[in-house]
C-alpha cells in the first residue's frame, strides 16, 4: 500500500472513530481492494462492519438489491448503479455509511461509451442519502484499482468531515 493510501485510511479511521460510526463497502472492479486496505488498519474492527465484493450483476442484485432495470438500462458501470450499490450495501449491513465502486479497470472490457479505465463511485450515508461521480483514470488495470480506492477514501473523508462540522 502507498504512503498516500495508508495516511488516508488512518485519517479515515480517526473519522470515524470520533464519530462513532461504521463502514461497509461494495466493491466490483477494486475486487476488495478496498476493504483490503481499510482492514490493514490496527483497531479497524471498530469502525469497518463488512465489505460486499459483487464482482458479477447477479451477485449486485442478490447481495445489494440493485434492481434488474438499473443495470439493464445504465449498465453495471453507471453512477445508477453505484448508487444502488451504495444504498443497498447499508441497507444491508449495521453501517452508517458506505462507498461503492464499479468500473472497467482493463485491460480489456472497454466500450467507445465507457472506455478502459472509466469507474464510477457512490457514497451513502443512512437517512441521508448519496452521492456518486463518474471518473476515468489512466493507466493499466492496477493503477485504476488503486486510484479508485484512493478516490473512495477520499470522498470517505470528504463526508465525514461535512458531517462532523
Amino acid at each position: 500500500m502507498s504512503d498516500v493510501a495508508t495516511r488516508q485510511a488512518e485519517q479515515l479511521a480517526e473519522l470515524f472513530l470520533k464519530t462513532s460510526s461504521k463502514l461497509t463497502t461494495a466493491e466490483s472492479c477494486t475486487g476488495g481492494g478496498l476493504a483490503e486496505i481499510l482492514t490493514r488498519i490496527p483497531g479497524s474492527s471498530a469502525w469497518f462492519e463488512r465489505g460486499f465484493v459483487t464482482y458479477s450483476n447477479e451477485a449486485k442484485q442478490e447481495m445489494l438489491a440493485v434492481p434488474f432495470d438499473t443495470l439493464q438500462q445504465y449498465g453495471a458501470v453507471s453512477e445508477e448503479a453505484a448508487s444502488a450499490m451504495a444504498r443497498g450495501a447499508v441497507e444491508n449491513s449495521r453501517a452508517d455509511y458506505s462507498v461503492a465502486i464499479t468500473g472497467v479497470a482493463g485491460p480489456d472490457g472497454g466500450t467507445k461509451d465507457k472506455p478502459v479505465g472509466t469507474v464510477c463511485l457512490g457514497w451513502y450515508k443512512r437517512g441521508n442519502g448519496g452521492t456518486t461521480t463518474r471518473i476515468r483514470f489512466e493507466g493499466g488495470r492496477l493503477k485504476v484499482r488503486e486510484q479508485s480506492c484512493l478516490l473512495a477514501i477520499q470522498g470517505l473523508i470528504e463526508l465525514l468531515q461535512k458531517d462532523s462540522e
